[in-house]
């Protein structure tokens, strides 16, 4: 499978940031333009989420509950199980990074587009993604603050305000102007994701120049890489494992399970990264490495699942499930870089 090309540029940022980090006067204008796009990020986010949509898809309530449950339970739970391999195979701040990446919430784009290809239920995948988005920005910070403590940089009630300040009141600003701004954000979609992404590219830039200044890079080696990449590799089979046979178990149907599954195992590079920028510090580059290598495989794991998918036979084809076509599967290459 390719690379996504958005995980290259944001190696090329991480290796700029290694090469130039941000120092001095540059650091803090670098820090100031970071917080800024944050904000408008989440911004972006609240005036994009169909309030109405959002609502219809409350009529589907045991499969969000199952996708919140697994983002937000499951995954920590496994995030909490993996400190047992602290110091053989993880270093403690790899671990931090580990476990922050079970709490972010899941993906949408992505989820929408596997869904798709699979033939499950898009409009599921939709409100189940929007939702997991939408409790992340509360649910994120309370979790990180609650299993991380002190250890992940200095969480306390000023970071729980900050993360208000900085992205739950841009959010719920985007809501109330999305009746003024909905028709502009729906035309100029496509450059609004440039923006996007340009966006995250900032924040990495500014979280690892910080993680040069500070030195903290000496402290990983190419075999604690590799460990990493090995848990994460078992967590994410664990995940897909749990919501495929979970959701047969809980008698979804086939359109559900897949809906369930593709939401249910992922986690969101563009909720996370700006997350662990404002709850990290100076601290952030090793706490979203994890999260960059996992956006990878899971993107990777998930594009050969849904084709896998695609080609099950259908006893009969209902009016949710949607057709893999030419343009759902260029979706993965598209739509999945800012999830």
């Amino acid at each position: 499978m390719p690379i996504d090309p958005y995980i290259l540029l944001l190696l090329g940022t991480v290796g700029l940031a290694a090469l130039l980090p941000a120092r001095g006067t540059g650091a803090d204008v670098a820090s100031g333009a970071s917080t800024a796009a944050i904000a408008f990020l989440f911004f972006l986010y609240g005036a994009r989420l169909s309030t109405r949509e959002a609502l219809d898809g409350l009529k589907h309530w045991r499969l969000h509950t199952t996708v919140l449950a697994c983002t937000f339970v499951i995954f920590p739970l496994l995030g909490l199980a993996a400190r047992g391999l602290v110091p053989v195979i993880l270093t403690h701040p790899l671990y931090q990074g580990l476990l922050f990446l079970t709490l972010v919430p899941s993906t949408v784009q992505s989820s929408i587009a596997f869904t798709s290809i699979a033939r499950g239920n898009v409009p599921a995948a939709i409100c189940a993604g929007s939702f997991s988005s939408l409790a992340g920005i509360v649910i994120t910070p309370l979790l990180a603050a609650a299993l991380l403590g002190n250890s992940g940089g200095g969480f306390s009630a000023d970071s729980l305000v900050k993360i208000m300040l900085q992205l739950l009141v841009p959010f719920l600003a985007g809501q109330v102007l999305r009746r003024w701004i909905g028709g502009f954000i729906t035309r100029h979609k496509k450059i609004l994701g440039y923006v996007d992404r340009a966006s995250i590219l900032l924040v990495v830039y500014t979280a690892f120049s910080e993680g040069m200044v500070q030195g903290i890079w000496h402290q990983v080696s190419a075999a604690r890489l590799a460990g990493l990449l090995a848990v994460e590799a078992v967590v994410l089979a664990v995940m897909l494992t749990l919501t495929w046979y979970g959701g047969k178990a809980l008698r979804f149907d086939r359109e559900d399970r897949i809906a369930i599954q593709f939401a249910g195992s992922k986690k969101s590079l563009a909720s996370g990264l700006p997350m662990a920028s404002v709850l990290f510090g100076a601290h952030a580059s090793l706490a979203v490495l994890p999260l960059m290598l996992f956006h990878q495989m899971q993107l990777m794991v998930c594009a050969v699942i849904a084709k896998r998918r695609a080609r099950d036979p259908l006893p009969e084809v209902t009016g949710t499930a949607a057709a893999p076509t030419a343009a759902s599967r260029t979706a993965v290459g598209t739509a999945t870089r800012s999830g």
